[in-house]
């Protein structure tokens, strides 16, 4: 049977590598970015795999229930449900806006929250399904001026651990990703190579393989963990 897995940020970096890897694995793909033109040149590298795209702004829970019913009724079914999409502002604690606070809670944990709660009908009537959040090393030992990045994805993998949990009835398992710096467009918005050479991040790809060996079963790893991935 074929396999299906709902990727948010797709548009670049892990998302995109994500989509790339699954696509050489012979999974369908619902691919979720703001940006339609991100998504587009993401398509541009799946050959003729089975996807669609779905521009969306996670930020609002009302997307995320519309994403994950339109990955449903286009392919009947979802085994992975990937939230790599990110937001991440770099300011000391009495220079992080209630925006900027906000918004990286909307981004990276809430949005957790709405597709998990939007696709857990689908799970329980497959008995059957994997949910991976992308977290962070920065949820372990934050960078300075992390404070609302790092504590959003502490909340990640806590949310990722009561998923494992609860889910575990119906089939699900649940599991958060945690790479130190990833060479993507989100980095370089705040760290030049001066601050983070590129020889100290991680390609993309890398994270992308833990993902994929995670759905494929070729990693073991206990539902609800928090897997570390440094360069």
């Amino acid at each position: 049977m074929r396999k299906v897995a709902l990727i948010t940020g797709a548009g670049s970096g892990i998302g995109r590598a994500l989509a790339v890897r699954l696509a050489g694995e012979g999974y369908a793909l619902a691919l979720a970015s703001r940006t339609e033109s991100a998504l587009d040149e993401t398509a541009r590298l799946l050959g003729d795999a089975d996807y669609y795209i779905h521009p969306a702004d996670v930020a609002d829970i009302h997307q995320c229930d519309d994403l994950v019913a339109a990955a449903a009724s286009r392919f009947s079914r979802l085994d992975l449900l990937a939230h790599v999409a990110g937001y991440a502002v770099q300011a000391s604690i009495p220079d992080t806006t209630p925006d900027a606070w906000r918004q990286s809670f909307d981004v990276n944990v809430a949005a957790a929250y709405a597709l998990t709660r939007a696709a857990w009908p689908i799970f329980a009537r497959q008995s059957s399904g994997l949910i991976v959040n992308v977290s962070s090393m920065a949820s372990i030992d934050p960078f300075p001026g992390f404070a609302a990045y790092a504590s959003a994805k502490a909340a990640v993998n806590m949310l990722t651990r009561v998923t494992a949990d609860e889910g575990e009835s119906i089939g699900l398992r649940a599991v958060a990703i945690a790479p130190g710096a990833v060479e993507t467009p989100m980095l370089r918005s705040m760290f030049d190579e001066k601050m983070i050479p590129r020889d100290a991040t991680l390609d993309p790809d890398v994270v992308a393989k833990v993902i994929a060996d995670c759905a494929a079963g070729r990693r073991e790893f206990e539902s609800g963990a928090v897997i570390r991935v440094e360069p």
